[in-house]
């Protein structure tokens, strides 16, 4: 079985720095990482989608941190087609066209600079690219797929959809095929059920080095409301056991699964994941009587 790490979507979420989750004489940029890293094996760079990420702070990060803890870095803005503020890039790169092939370049060079120490340090989980919600299946999307796998060869990727076409019956086992062909993990999601835009609760293995699952939370604001909105939600325990077969089967699958809570509202994010933790290595037990089998040597 693969080894599984259950984090969240961010450590630096201004709801959770305000939650009171981090001690007084933690609360610093260094000291959050450090406890949060005592914590949790695994967290997204969540940051990464709305700043460009830069080199100096990802050596930080892996000062910060033990061996073999994992960040999963969220692709910028730019390169998965989203609306980008000119204000998010550098100051040396604004005034540009968001469209100049020049910006772009530069955008992914600084992107896959800012990457390498955590790479090279062994701490990067995976780039997480997640697409819009108008980025529907289709010949255009299938060639935007290629391009960044043709512009990232060695970086270990993972695709989410926020179209839920992608993973329709009839569409499914085409989006799998894709996914494999540029040796990316798909990434599964919960989200709020029978809304017009959820993503349906598929659990493809398109990588056998890595599965990635992400909780969101079930707002019926979902795909609709503020940031806020969508995300809020207090996953109850019953919720988060419903995972736990589907959860080992991928771990069974793959060298590595990442189970994230993206339901930033407080300090939601961090209590569910515990609570994931826990359910977890209560499975676990449960379950090594009967790998092991009886003790025939007892009299």
């Amino acid at each position: 079985m693969g080894e599984l790490l259950v984090g969240t979507c961010s450590w630096t979420d201004k709801a959770l720095v305000g939650s009171g989750w981090y001690p007084p004489g933690r609360r610093d940029a260094e000291g959050r990482l450090r406890h949060y890293a005592e914590r949790f094996p695994v967290v997204e760079v969540d940051a990464g989608y709305y700043a460009l990420p830069v080199v100096r702070n990802s050596m930080l990060w892996v000062e910060r941190t033990p061996p073999g803890f994992r960040f999963d870095v969220k692709a910028f803005s730019l390169l998965t087609g989203h609306p980008t503020r000119e204000a998010a890039l550098p100051a040396d790169l604004r005034g540009h066209d968001s469209g100049d092939p020049e910006l772009l370049d530069e955008v992914w060079r600084r992107f896959g600079a800012a990457l390498r120490p955590l790479a090279e340090a062994g701490r990067l989980g995976t780039v997480l690219f997640q697409f819009p919600p108008w980025f529907a299946p289709g010949a255009r999307a299938e060639t935007a797929l290629h391009r960044v796998r043709k512009r990232a060869p060695e970086w270990p990727l993972a695709v989410e959809f926020r179209h839920p076409d992608w993973w329709r019956d009839d569409q499914r086992g085409r989006t799998e095929v894709l996914l494999r062909d540029l040796d990316a993990t798909a990434v599964a999601v919960d989200t709020a059920p029978e809304l017009p835009t959820s993503i349906p609760p598929v659990t493809p293995v398109t990588s056998s080095k890595l599965a990635v699952v992400r909780f969101h939370g079930r707002s019926r604001a979902w795909g609709t409301g503020s940031k806020e909105d969508r995300f809020r939600h207090t996953y109850t325990q019953g919720e988060l056991s419903q995972w736990l077969p589907r959860l080992r089967t991928l771990a069974e699958r793959v060298e590595e699964l990442h189970v994230l809570f993206n339901n930033c509202c407080g300090d939601a994010a961090v209590r569910a994941a515990q609570t994931m933790r826990n359910l977890l290595a209560d499975h676990e037990r449960a379950d090594e009587p009967a790998r092991t089998g009886p003790d025939l040597t007892s009299p």
